[in-house]
């Protein structure tokens, strides 16, 4: 059976269960074979809760592109003393950047998709390759309501950049559904949420939005919807 069709079958399996079920699932399933990429959103705060309460030796790592805001730095300290869990943090080749900076400048992302693309591949993807190790599963915050890029995004899905199955605990669940669950449970989250970001990343590729604006507006808003990806997550088809 390939992998894309496995993928389904538990999509179809699991998609009465609640995310923390699925959760225990494939923590069961993959046991130290699986990895939560949290980039300290607030879907991602809301699975490291769940996590915390599943097993709280989960490996969990998060990506420091060099460009964060001194409010996600100070997030990673609390959350990681919140829960007594270890979050591991990856980095990108310094020498690359270096590299791209010297060629390109410091804000080349401003200049071209073909630049911001680059600047995102040097500092997300390769490290995330190297956070990817020895997995065979990865756990993501996405939900479908988030942007247009994501409304075909499923629970399980086969990534086929990465080779490992990619689960979607929250896809189903709408922003008032998260917001609930950190009020309810006193999860911890970036205060840059109450100040009109929603969705944060770099500094530099991050504004706050408008109400009533869709919650990836603010994610390098000087180009096109549907190009507003950094490439870490595949766009799947409807069949």
């Amino acid at each position: 059976m390939n992998n894309k069709k496995i993928a389904k079958e538990l999509s179809e399996k699991l998609k009465d269960k609640s995310p923390k079920e699925i959760l225990e699932y494939f923590l069961n399933k993959y046991n130290t074979k699986i990895g939560f990429a949290s980039s300290l959103g607030a879907e991602d705060q809301v699975i490291t809760h769940m996590l915390s309460e599943i097993d709280k030796s989960a490996y969990i790592f998060t990506l420091d592109t060099g460009r964060l805001f001194p409010e996600t730095y100070k997030l990673i300290a609390k959350t990681s003393a919140t829960y007594k869990m270890k979050i591991d943090v990856f980095f990108p080749n310094h020498q690359k950047v270096e590299e791209m900076v010297k060629e390109k400048g410091i804000n080349l992302f401003y200049d071209s998709i073909e630049n911001r693309v680059t600047c995102c591949s040097l500092r997300k993807k390769e490290p995330l390759k190297r956070a990817f190790s020895g997995l065979e599963a990865w756990i993501c915050g996405l939900r479908k309501d988030q942007s247009i890029t994501r409304f075909n995004n499923q629970l399980v899905e086969w990534d086929e950049q990465n080779d490992l199955f990619k689960i979607n605990p929250l896809i189903d669940w709408d922003e008032k559904t998260v917001w609930d669950y950190i009020k309810e449970n006193n999860v911890p989250y970036n205060e840059l949420h109450d100040k009109g970001f929603p969705s944060i990343g770099c500094e530099p590729c991050t504004r706050a939005v408008k109400p009533g604006e869709d919650v990836r507006s603010g994610r390098w808003w000087w180009e096109e919807p549907e190009k507003r990806e950094c490439g870490l997550h595949n766009r799947p088809k409807n069949k």
